[in-house]
């Protein structure tokens, strides 16, 4: 059984109760320039992003927005620091959600305004507690960065936002650090109903982060902890939504695109199994329909193995054999393995989106 959090919608997307896990990213382009933002935002979509962040950092990014949006048609959340102005501006512009912490907008009338409009336009603010960025006060009391500093931090900054009867809330609690993050989020979870936005934050470059996240939002996940999840790359954002949905379908949460299978090379493999596997890899990156393709290195056992997937080929010496569903349909040359597969896969999409 997984943890029930309440249900927040931001635009047309429900976050948490029973509804799947929510894929989102987060553009890296100036927001400010509005066709380059909206163009990534759109190749976001086509990889199954479901709701995309912008950094907000004046007031020109803030009115870029209304702009934007109509460009898209997933939800916009504007990510916004200390200046309560811009969240305001935001909202005019029409975000359908904030990523703000009460806590560092400073007064209370101005943390006030904000949820004034908020509340008018049923807008969520997610409450987003980095361990890099905890206050000097906690960091103090608890002699260093730790979970109970990072859940503390939210707690507090959620208290300002009930105490003024807003509870348009979802929350995270990220770290460089897959335990302090599970940790962290495991806490929090005891404790709130409202919806973890889960991720590893600074995890590193393409492969590293790759590791890092699908281990803490992975762990996460099985635990039923986690609403909607980010897999923060430094790299090409699309990379972030493939990555997001691969770790949800190994753990059977969401089904979208092609699962690769390959087998490791071995003393009986006669081809050239890595170039193959990576060239395939790229070639389904795209599809959006799901599916299961194998690549294997050895005609003896590769269609037995891979038995389960919808298409795959086995290589062979000078040969290879091209097979559905663990049965062989086609032996093909070498060279034109990779080919004859595309044009399988090419005609079970077609099937796919007839049914």
């Amino acid at each position: 059984m997984g943890r029930k959090s309440r249900v927040v919608r931001i635009g047309n997307v429900a976050i948490g109760g029973d509804n799947p896990v929510i894929v989102q990213s987060m553009t890296n382009t100036d927001t400010r320039d509005i066709d380059s933002t909206a163009k990534q935002i759109r190749l976001l979509e086509k990889a199954g992003c479901e709701l995309v962040r912008v950094a907000v950092i004046d007031q020109q990014a803030a009115r870029a927005i209304g702009a934007i949006k109509e460009r898209i048609d997933i939800p916009l959340v504007a990510d916004i620091h200390f200046d309560y102005r811009l969240a305001l501006q935001s909202i005019a512009s029409g975000a359908d959600g904030l990523r703000i912490n009460p806590g560092n907008i400073g007064e209370a009338w101005k943390v006030r305004e904000v949820v004034k409009s908020c509340r008018e336009r049923q807008i969520p603010i997610r409450i987003g507690v980095n361990a890099g960025s905890l206050d000097k006060r906690l960091l103090s009391r608890y002699g260093g960065v730790c979970a109970e500093a990072m859940v503390e931090s939210a707690q507090d900054n959620i208290h300002i936002l009930e105490d003024m009867g807003f509870g348009l809330i979802k929350v995270s609690l990220k770290a460089s650090s897959v335990t302090l993050s599970v940790e962290a989020y495991r806490m929090m979870a005891e404790r709130i109903d409202y919806p973890l936005h889960v991720g590893i934050t600074e995890a590193g470059t393409r492969e590293r982060a790759l590791i890092k996240s699908a281990m803490g939002i992975g762990m996460l996940l099985s635990e039923g902890i986690g609403d909607t999840i980010r897999v923060s790359l430094t790299a090409d954002p699309v990379d972030e939504v493939w990555a997001a949905y691969e770790i949800l379908r190994s753990l059977g949460l969401r089904e979208r695109g092609a699962e690769l299978i390959s087998c490791p090379t071995c003393g009986r493999c006669e081809i050239d199994l890595i170039k193959t596997a990576e060239e395939v890899d790229r070639q389904i990156r795209h599809l959006d329909k799901p599916m299961r393709i194998a690549v294997m290195g050895c005609v003896v056992n590769g269609p037995g193995e891979a038995r389960e997937a919808d298409l795959g080929i086995a290589g062979g010496r000078g040969t290879g054999l091209l097979f559905k569903h663990g049965e062989i349909i086609k032996k093909v040359p070498e060279e034109m393995l990779v080919e004859a597969l595309l044009e399988e896969i090419e005609k079970l999409t077609e099937i796919k989106e007839g049914d």
